[in-house]
């Protein structure tokens, strides 16, 4: 099978990325254009994001998640510890989180240390989930093969009968995890391809170094 896919291509112009324009820290750029993006109206989902790890098989793995909380100190998001991703962070926390914001030309490329967030915390976001995601956590051997769809759906029903007017408390195997920066490239589609690059690198001071990048 073979697909030319040569002439997919679309000229970015909306927008430039000034150097007058950015902030000497980050996350206030950040959080300013996830503010744009949310305004723009273009992305269903602004705080979708890929990461990326290395598994044991030395082999690097991109997912989407969903970022639900970012700090001075970084991303956070959760999952299943016991997960293959939860698992490729244990083994090795550096990892690359990326967005993509196509509606407004843009790109957020993060590299990190990501670390497990305090069990208070995540015991207060678990508390905030709707009954049948934290249910579907309890359910959810993440990552693991399984029989059949309808072993996962009789796992659910078991612990919706085992919670039947209970609280459903978190399980251990499940929280989040914060990702702290020391790479955060911002990138803006231009016209002809000369993109628009930012990158701040964090130095050993805990300032921020920032270099244009060619496109």
């Amino acid at each position: 099978m073979e697909s030319d896919l040569s002439n997919y291509r679309r000229n970015y112009q909306k927008i430039e990325l000034s150097m007058k324009d950015i902030s000497e820290n980050p996350m206030e750029l950040f959080q300013k254009w996830f503010y744009e993006v949310e305004e723009f109206g273009g992305n269903s989902e602004t705080n979708a994001m890929t990461i990326a790890t290395i598994g044991a098989d030395g082999f690097p793995k991109s997912r989407a998640v969903l970022l639900k909380k970012y700090t001075w100190e970084g991303f956070i998001f959760y999952t299943n510890y016991n997960s293959e991703k939860g698992r490729a962070i244990e083994n090795n926390p550096n990892v690359c989180l990326s967005f993509l914001w196509h509606d407004i030309e843009r790109q957020v490329i993060i590299k990190g240390v990501a670390e497990k967030i305090s069990e208070n915390l995540s015991d207060g976001y678990f508390e905030s989930r709707p009954d049948g995601s934290k249910l579907g956590a309890w359910a959810s051997d993440q990552s693991e093969p399984v029989p059949s769809r309808k072993y996962l759906d009789d796992r659910l029903a078991s612990f919706e009968k085992l919670f039947e007017n209970k609280e459903i408390t978190r399980p251990k195997n499940w929280g989040g995890f914060i990702v702290k920066p020391i790479s955060i490239e911002f990138w803006q589609g231009r016209p002809n391809r000369m993109h628009d690059r930012i990158r701040y690198t964090l130095q050993e001071n805990y300032d921020w170094k920032i270099e244009r990048l060619a496109p």
